[in-house]
């Protein structure tokens, strides 16, 4: 996984995949998810994207305790 932020841009990105996508569906206002011709995930753009989050957390991920219980 890659993530990117261009800040000319302000757009976000989180790239899954090193697969070409050759299809993009818009999820939301902004926020859009590239896909491969069987429909597999590849990246996901997020358009104005220091308006939704702060971008200091962007390159932050927290696993919270409680993921890993036990099944």
């Amino acid at each position: 996984m890659k993530i990117s932020y261009d800040k000319e841009a302000d757009a976000a990105y989180i790239q899954l995949s090193d697969e070409r996508p050759l299809a993009a569906i818009e999820a939301g206002d902004g926020i859009n998810i590239d896909l491969t011709a069987e429909k597999h995930i590849v990246g996901i753009e997020i358009l104005d994207a220091s308006k939704k989050f702060s971008i200091d957390t962007l390159y932050k991920y927290e696993i919270e305790q409680d993921e890993f219980a036990e099944v």
